[in-house]
């Protein structure tokens, strides 16, 4: 897109304030906070298990929270407002109802990896143990995959938009975005990012309801939600819509996008580390809840910001003339919602929405720069390159692991700017590379009958009829012309997503069910144990995740205090007991939660986690995917009508 938008409204040194200033500004909030975490507490940055996974000791809100921030891309704002500025009320609800079960559903993985695998630093070393290497350097693979497609979303959300209302360079954008969140990661790690996520998403709830509050209450172009129904009544008709209507669920599009938009989703929550980085950092049953709490905040988040500026970008489309008129590649974007904010609010709603924007962003690839470096670190280096590693060159690894990534993805979101691959082509496209690996993630972690073999078959499978699928619809619907316009279109995506997702699926729940591994998860559930590494300590190294941080361990051996000394003391004479109890040894051989059982955790404590997470979110997932849209259409509501009325009665 040229510098010269239709909607810039503010100068390009609004763009490089933003992109620049804010990055630098968190990165002392970043300072600030590592600087009082390592004077006020016992939580040590310098560690490589505080970095990558904040010690395993993060509480529900900041889960939430943190979870909220991650989910919500520059695509949770723009692509879910485009598809409500292309389809109506449908639109808003298949992509907030379409992303929010995916969360929900992953509180019953997170709270299974806390049962199963409660040390691992990475959802891929799960998967090495239990399946081997060919397993875990495929699903490297899909994980990578994940990151790069996500990655590559974010950066072009968020320079498109910046290009569209400042006219700072598109280039710029790409690499300045990323480069400026590694910084300020860097910095920080995992903790640190989690309470920068909290302000992040705090400021963009703020903003989102100022948006929607314009839209609904106080705006002189729209100001309410009957004025709004009567410009969308005007805007008809859209086709696939019930009469032509942009204020019926009954849209075939709608569904269309809905199927695509939960298919894809599932991959990227699933097969992307970022996720199973929050279930490992959290403390350990407060997985589910953290989850589930912060699922159903999210759904909030697209719901209102698509309900209000994609609604009110499609009621002042051609009428107003403040609102810019856009190409279908602008459309593509996601420019819809900046266009409508500018048209609304002028300088002041573009400037909301550029920081809207690059919140959202950043915290997202934040989540997405210590992912991947937990897998360069974990599985990629520790493994296949330098086995012996020490915790010291790990350390400096994941750091690497953070500025290599941030250069990666500008690189990436030049190539996609540059072959005209849109965020929004790539938001439908994605389900269809990566959805292969859904289900077999899901069952190696908490499946015990799930078969290697049929897991190698079913991805191998899944993609190479996923792709045929989406290709072989698009050259039949389009007389064989495949291009970006008729592979990015509906059919031939619906039906790539649903052979990806489906029929890997079917392979691995087949063959497993033929030839179970009957597997128990004693060998995940030592990973990295602190009982696992007792040896190491008797050879006098000394555990990472123990490495020595208050005052008094850095001033001092902790045997000059006397309380260490009754501690040791009473330590020494339980070890004296255990040797006198040889029947004790029996019964830990004989206990499949042994490990977890040394490290302090209670296995029935996470059991009941488990639980809580099935009852949760299996019906919250019927209830947003089946029941709602099924009395929406059956009794043919008019979602907008129904506002209207309530606004009324007030």
């Amino acid at each position: 897109m040229t510098a010269a938008s239709s909607a810039q409204v503010l100068s390009p040194g609004a763009g490089w304030a933003v992109v620049i200033a804010l990055g630098i500004g968190f990165s002392f909030f970043m300072l600030a906070i590592s600087f009082a975490q390592e004077r006020y507490t016992s939580f040590s940055v310098k560690t490589n298990e505080e970095f990558t996974s904040a010690s395993r000791s993060v509480k529900t809100g900041l889960i939430a929270a943190s979870i909220v921030s991650a989910w919500t891309w520059a695509a949770t704002l723009l692509q879910s407002s485009t598809v409500s500025f292309r389809l109506g009320v449908s639109g808003p609800y298949w992509y907030a109802a379409g992303a929010t079960i995916q969360v929900l559903l992953f509180a019953v993985m997170a709270s299974k990896t806390k049962l199963n695998a409660p040390f691992a630093h990475t959802y891929l070393e799960i998967i090495r143990k239990r399946w081997g290497n060919v397993l875990h350097v495929i699903h490297i693979f899909f994980a990578l995959a994940t990151n790069i497609l996500v990655g590559s979303m974010l950066v072009l959300g968020g320079s498109a938009t910046v290009n569209q209302l400042t006219g700072m360079p598109t280039l710029a954008a790409i690499f300045l975005t990323p480069i400026s969140v590694a910084i300020y990661t860097l910095v920080g790690g995992l903790r640190a990012t989690f309470l920068a996520d909290y302000t992040h998403t705090t400021v963009l709830v703020a903003l989102i309801l100022a948006f929607a509050f314009t839209v609904y209450a106080s705006s002189d172009k729209i100001g309410s939600p009957q004025a709004l129904w009567h410009m969308l009544q005007d805007a008809a008709p859209v086709v696939g819509n019930a009469e032509g209507s942009y204020v019926t669920m009954r849209s075939v599009s709608g569904l269309k996008f809905g199927i695509i938009n939960i298919a894809g989703n599932f991959a990227t929550v699933f097969a992307d580390q970022s996720y199973h980085q929050r279930g490992i950092a959290s403390s350990p049953t407060m997985a589910t809840k953290g989850f589930l709490l912060g699922g159903f905040a999210w759904f909030a988040v697209p719901m209102l910001m698509a309900s209000s500026m994609g609604l009110a970008a499609r009621a002042l489309y051609g009428k107003d003339p403040a609102m810019a008129m856009l190409t279908e590649m602008e459309i593509s974007e996601g420019l819809a919602a900046p266009a409508a904010a500018a048209a609304l609010l002028g300088k002041g709603g573009a400037a909301a929405m550029l920081i809207l924007l690059y919140l959202a962003v950043t915290s997202a690839i934040s989540a997405q720069l210590i992912a991947v470096s937990s897998v360069l670190t974990f599985d990629i280096y520790k493994v296949y390159i330098r086995p012996n590693a020490t915790a010291s060159e790990t350390f400096w690894m994941s750091h690497f692991g953070v500025a290599f990534w941030s250069l990666m993805l500008g690189i990436l979101g030049l190539i996609f700017y540059y072959i005209g691959i849109s965020m929004g082509w790539l938001y439908v496209f994605m389900g269809i590379v990566i959805c292969p690996a859904v289900f077999p993630v899901f069952a190696c972690l908490t499946w015990s009958k799930a078969n290697k073999t049929g897991a190698i078959v079913a991805m191998a499978v899944g993609l190479a009829l996923g792709v045929a699928a989406w290709l072989a619809t698009a050259a039949a619907l389009y007389d064989g012309e495949l291009t970006v316009a008729t592979t990015g279109s509906d059919d031939p995506l619906l039906a790539g997503n649903i052979v990806s997702i489906l029929v890997p699926a079917v392979i691995l729940t087949v063959w497993s069910l033929i030839w179970p591994e009957n597997y128990n998860f004693e060998e995940t559930r030592a990973i990295n144990s602190p009982d696992a590494s007792s040896s190491a300590n008797e050879k006098g190294a000394l555990p990472e995740a123990t490495t020595p941080t208050s005052d008094k361990e850095k001033s001092g051996s902790a045997l000059d205090e006397p309380e260490a000394v009754t501690e040791l003391e009473k330590n020494l004479a339980k070890s004296e007991s255990d040797v006198e109890k040889p029947s004790q040894l029996a019964t830990d051989m004989d206990d499949e939660y042994v490990h977890v059982r040394r490290a302090g955790l209670d296995p029935e404590e996470l059991q009941k986690s488990v639980r809580m997470a099935v009852r949760a979110s299996i019906p919250a997932t019927f209830i947003l995917i089946f029941l709602v849209p099924c009395m929406a259409i059956i009794r043919r509501l008019s979602v907008l009508l129904v506002l209207v009325h309530g606004w009324g009665s007030l």
